[in-house]
């Protein structure tokens, strides 16, 4: 279906969503590609990324280390056309005009291709992104969903966000959410029940499977009779590598070789390498911390493979994409109970969960993940029994309604 009707020169649904790879930013919203590339094989589509811009920004950024151009204004990714539209974004307060300005940005982008065939447009987080395209599906006539990954905890709990939230949820004709206690936030923002759906993420069993411990290990210069704890995720303080660092010390008095592998760079939210490094040394670690930067997907199965406990104690997630890679690997996971974290951890014999901030319950939790003898077997089953299939047809089916009933475009129609 996708390739007849993308040979023809038209596409029926666009993705809109300022958290995506491009040139500029690689590693930026893979999740939302992971899964959204995978329905492209069915329905023909294109992606709507707005990026902010403010006069002088071209300057600043050139000024800082590491400088990257933004990303070009059209980009093919894997045959898919990726857009990406400058809005005007002034720091501070005027952040709250982002909705509005994304709006206006993709606005004659979003007309053009509706004529080409677009019938509905899937948003991905509830603000701004989703703020916009409701804002945009009103302006065009077309149908919007929006799917809550997790930046809606903090958001919800802003006075001035919250009603916005509510609105963007209730004028949505669906509203997916990665994980259950997402779709409860959403229902108690005033979301119909009957247009809400929880669908997680998925993983990819060919990019993450086990591969050999002894190789795996000599490829990070490990001790092959260490103990290994592996985080992977952006390095800043909600991700809580530095939660995990303050456990080591007591950890490591009843595992002398335990290493820790920290897998991530910056991201939007900030950069701590600095002051993880620091505090590394600070407590005498900083032979047994060891920071490999950023990786792209298809090579973090040697890390993965390299450890014997993936830990994340994270402050706020939707559904960590990183539960099921880890277990994939045969990782059991530790995390902390917020967001979906439950949702994915959800036996015993995949992990443990435990309340957030409270660093005793993590170091125990630690502890006796290391020395508990696993079921690596039963760990991979459970990732390979979320992988993205069952997904994907969830969301085509989702998708399949909604865009029947829109109906042909007027200016296909007449053709």
């Amino acid at each position: 279906m996708a390739e007849r009707h993308a040979a023809a020169g038209g596409i029926d649904l666009v993705v809109f969503s300022s958290l995506f790879p491009s040139a500029a930013r690689p590693g930026a919203g893979l999740f939302i590609r992971e899964r959204m590339f995978r329905v492209a094989r069915e329905r023909p589509l294109a992606v709507v990324s707005p990026q902010p811009w403010f006069p002088g920004q071209s300057l600043i950024r050139r000024l800082r280390p590491g400088y990257r151009p933004q990303a070009p204004a059209l980009e093919m990714q894997q045959g898919i056309r990726v857009y990406h539209p400058r809005f005007l974004s002034v720091p501070g307060l005027l952040r709250r005009a982002d909705g509005l300005s994304m709006a206006l940005a993709s606005f004659f982008l979003l007309r053009r291709l509706k004529r080409q065939g677009v019938r509905l447009i899937d948003a991905h987080f509830a603000y701004p992104d989703g703020e916009a395209a409701i804002r945009l599906g009103r302006w065009l006539g077309l149908p919007v969903t929006v799917t809550l990954r997790g930046t809606e905890v903090p958001h919800s709990r802003n006075p001035v966000l919250r009603p916005r939230l509510s609105r963007v949820l209730k004028a949505a004709a669906r509203v997916f959410s990665v994980s259950d206690s997402l779709r409860q936030l959403a229902l108690e923002l005033g979301a119909d029940a009957g247009k809400t759906e929880v669908v997680g993420n998925g993983v990819d069993t060919a990019v993450f499977r086990p591969v050999d411990r002894a190789a795996a290990r000599a490829r990070f210069a490990l001790p092959e009779n260490a103990r290994v704890l592996i985080s992977v995720g952006g390095l800043v303080e909600r991700k809580g590598m530095h939660r995990v660092i303050d456990c080591l010390p007591a950890l490591r008095a009843g595992s002398p070789d335990l290493h820790y592998l920290i897998v991530g760079g910056a991201s939007p939210e900030g950069d701590m390498r600095a002051e993880l490094e620091a505090q590394a040394a600070r407590l005498g670690l900083a032979g047994q911390v060891h920071f490999l930067g950023s990786l792209p997907p298809d090579e973090l199965k040697w890390p993965l493979s390299a450890a014997d406990v993936f830990v994340l104690a994270t402050r706020n997630e939707g559904w960590a994409n990183v539960f099921l890679e880890a277990m994939a690997c045969g990782l059991p996971v530790v995390t902390t109970d917020v967001g979906g974290n439950r949702e994915v951890v959800c036996r015993d014999d995949l992990g443990a969960v435990v309340p957030f901030g409270d660093a005793a319950a993590l170091q125990q939790a630690l502890e006796d993940a290391l020395a508990k003898q696993w079921d690596r077997a039963a760990i991979i089953d459970y990732a390979q029994a979320n992988q993205w299939d069952r997904r994907v047809a969830q969301l085509l089916r989702a998708f399949d309604g909604l865009i029947d009933s829109a109906g042909a475009p007027a200016e296909l129609a007449v053709k």
